[in-house]
């Protein structure tokens, strides 16, 4: 059963991103982003050409023909994608198809609207039998 986390608090929520996918790349841990909005997906592009200050993170686009051997992988749609493990939500709904990755992290702002649908999407995980586990980000990225 996929692995459900909530990252909560988030001040900045895509540098919060970009700061979680730094570590698991740093632990050679491949992940899918998930980020419908074309304007998010740019960001956390952006925000990974300079995150840490002094390198960048590996990441290309789905459609990139690097896409299988790049360990960051972000993605407007899941219904082409061949990686399984890690799912990174930066979408306001519960990503299509979830279930099929090991592990699903979803990262919440301060908002009001982020945290509703925040709320609204781990109320349907653990409707549905899923274990979430809730991590604070308060004070951090």
């Amino acid at each position: 059963m996929t692995r459900v986390f909530f990252y909560h608090n988030a001040g900045n929520r895509i540098a919060a991103t970009a700061s979680l996918i730094s570590k698991a790349v740093t632990q050679k841990k491949a992940l899918l982003v998930y980020a419908p909005d074309a304007e998010v997906a740019a960001a956390l592009d952006r925000q990974l050409w300079t995150h840490p200050p002094t390198g960048f993170v590996p990441h290309v686009d789905v459609n990139s023909p690097l896409a299988d051997e790049t360990p960051v992988v972000i993605a407007g749609k899941l219904d082409s994608v061949t990686q399984d493990e890690r799912l990174v939500n930066l979408s306001a709904e519960v990503p299509p198809g979830f279930s099929r990755f090991a592990s699903l992290i979803e990262i919440v702002g301060l908002g009001d609207e982020e945290r509703l649908a925040g709320r609204k999407r781990a109320r349907f995980y653990t409707d549905r039998g899923y274990e979430v586990k809730y991590l604070d980000l308060s004070g951090k990225a």
